[in-house]
Parts: C-alpha cells; sequence; structure tokens
C-alpha cells in the first residue's frame, strides 16, 4: 500500500500531541517536562496550517471580489 508524503506528513502533528498527551499522564512528575516540547511543537504546526489556510483563502476571495468589482 502505498501513501503519499502530504499524506503522512499531515499525521505528524496530531501524533505529537497524542505523544505528549500520553507521555504527560503516564509518566512520573520528575520527567513530565520532556513531554511539554513535542506537546507544543505539534501545536505550533497545526495552528501554523490553520493561520496559514486563512490567509490563503481570504487572499483567494479578495482576488475574486476583486475581478467582479471591475466588471
Amino acid at each position: 500500500m502505498k501513501f503519499e508524503k502530504p499524506f503522512l506528513l499531515s499525521l505528524v502533528a496530531p501524533l505529537m500531541i497524542l505523544v505528549s498527551t500520553i507521555g504527560l499522564i503516564t509518566s512520573k512528575n520528575s520527567k513530565k517536562i520532556f513531554y511539554l516540547p513535542i506537546g507544543l511543537m505539534g501545536f505550533v504546526l497545526v495552528a501554523e496550517k490553520d493561520l496559514g489556510r486563512r490567509f490563503k483563502r481570504m487572499s483567494i476571495l479578495n482576488k475574486i471580489k476583486s475581478f467582479q468589482e471591475t466588471k
């Protein structure tokens, strides 16, 4: 079964958050700090993708509106 690279990369951020959550729940008190960076990076990746999509869609919508106004 062949997977495309973008599909696999889209699963990385949620898996990072999942691993961080499981690590925070199951680890001892002194080791919990080690799971925070991976969770934060996963969250940042998800937020960055979301904001990038929003700005790209807004840009496309503004271009469409500007073409409609010129007609």
